[in-house]
């Protein structure tokens, strides 16, 4: 069972998880022992409540398929466990990062000191730059 938050979970038989090879360099034991885990979890068959399933949906993340599956590959850690764990936590974090509604955006104007103190700073510099040309002697 892995628990998102007080009321929601998830049954561990919605999620496929496939032990595989893990790449990269890492001599005898990654040619012969599959650490790497392979994490499949389908939003739509899945006994999430609906607030979830399509927040879920609506991400533009590269681990979700466009047939709503999620899809971690965990290959960090020697053993095949610490892997497990890693994935289901990555899981856990990217169900839990949809419950977060973002804060909206209120427009703002400047104040008037600010506006202010920004028009005289390009005044200064203006002359500044004013005092670099050349003297035209008559």
């Amino acid at each position: 069972m892995l628990q998102i938050s007080n009321n929601v979970s998830i049954s561990e038989s919605e999620i496929e998880l496939s032990a595989i090879r893990s790449q990269g360099a890492g001599g005898q034991n990654v040619n012969k022992v599959a650490t790497a885990v392979h994490l499949r979890f389908d939003i739509g068959a899945s006994s999430l409540p609906d607030f979830y399933k399509r927040r879920l949906l609506a991400l533009s993340d590269k681990r979700l398929t466009k047939d709503g599956v999620i899809v971690i590959k965990s290959q960090q850690h020697r053993s095949q466990e610490r892997n497990r764990e890693d994935a289901l936590d990555r899981l856990r974090q990217m169900i839990k990062a949809v419950t977060v509604l973002p804060k909206k955006r209120r427009p703002t104007k400047p104040t008037k000191g600010s506006n202010r103190r920004r028009l005289e700073g390009k005044g200064k510099r203006s002359q500044i730059k004013s005092l670099r040309k050349n003297v035209e002697l008559d």
